[in-house]
């Protein structure tokens, strides 16, 4: 399982880590999005639900969750992207047997993310994203190839970013402390809980993320 902050580089690591293990990363979304594609008996209702503009239960996610994860692609197991979201539906995956091996948070300072994200500017036209920091444009505020003025989205602002963060930081502090609970707990079935700080390049974090798994890994085998 992967948690982190908006900005945090997740996605990144999410790519490394799927490609590396050669196994699906599973969020919320691909399921939702699945169930529907595949018109299954639970996509059809989901897909009522979602038309119908309600939330989709913890009871049908829950559902999703075990008919995705008992597909063949997922016989090497998989990994879990910004799910579970809740305490509720952490127990749920606890009820339901689902075996986790290793819950990894990418921890990176709030300072960072805001100069990260808020550095963004993108040329609209073409979807080509500059950093004003890590990958600037030739000329400060226009696009290299067609010279056009960048914009930055109102998600990237100093202010979105800040209320985005204290939205993640409250809604998820109690998971990352629900996990680290069960971890210490000395339960067999509980998952690895690490912190691994996501300060750095892309490659550095996922050797830290590697690292991490590897000793985990060996532990069960011994």
């Amino acid at each position: 399982m992967l948690l982190g902050p908006p900005g945090a580089g997740k996605g990144t690591q999410a790519q490394l880590l799927v490609a590396h293990f050669h196994i699906p990363q599973i969020s919320t979304g691909d399921m939702l999005r699945a169930a529907i594609r595949n018109n299954t008996a639970l996509g059809k209702q989901v897909k009522k639900v979602m038309e119908a503009g309600a939330l989709v239960s913890d009871d049908i996610i829950m559902r999703l969750v075990k008919e995705r994860i008992a597909a063949p692609d997922c016989r090497q197991g998989f990994l879990f992207d910004g799910f579970p979201r809740t305490i509720t539906q952490a127990e749920g995956l606890r009820q339901e047997n689902v075996r986790l091996n290793c819950v990894i948070n990418i921890d990176v300072p709030d300072a960072e993310i805001i100069l990260r994200i808020t550095g963004r500017w993108m040329h609209v036209a073409s979807g080509r994203v500059y950093h004003a920091q890590f990958h600037p444009p030739k000329k400060a505020g226009f696009d290299d190839a067609t010279g056009e003025p960048l914009v930055q989205r109102d998600d990237d602002r100093e202010d979105t970013v800040r209320k985005r963060l204290t939205v993640y930081r409250n809604q998820t502090q109690p998971l990352l402390n629900y996990y680290q609970k069960w971890s210490a707990s000395g339960d067999a079935m509980a998952p690895q809980y690490f912190q691994i700080s996501g300060v750095g390049t892309p490659q550095l974090v996922f050797k830290r993320i590697i690292d991490a798994i590897t000793n985990v890994t060996h532990k069960e085998e011994l």
